[in-house]
């Protein structure tokens, strides 16, 4: 799906429609000593029968979010597109 690099839309802190800079969220790194993280790590360790972690369903798309930066007041807010699930990536127009 493509998407302009710039859009008019409403600023939640100017209060006002003003104009935005649009960029896609990247996912962070997930904390490597979280305790999630660590469980995972001690499952997979040894000779087990079946291994933790192969996935053998391929998972649905996932809900696309923009991060949304204020030309005024430079603040950021994001938005999610679309009610359903999406299976194409969001691309940004230059």
């Amino acid at each position: 799906m493509k998407f302009p690099n710039e859009i008019n839309t409403y600023c939640p802190f100017c209060k006002k429609h003003e104009v935005h800079k649009v960029k896609v969220a990247s996912k962070g790194s997930a904390r490597s000593l979280a305790r999630g993280t660590r469980a995972h790590e001690r499952k997979l360790l040894g000779h087990g029968g079946k291994r933790a972690g192969k996935k053998s369903v391929k998972k649905q798309g996932k809900r696309q979010k923009l991060i949304l930066q204020c030309q005024s007041c430079k603040k950021k807010h994001q938005r999610v597109l679309g009610g359903g699930r999406t299976t194409k990536k969001v691309e940004i127009k230059v």
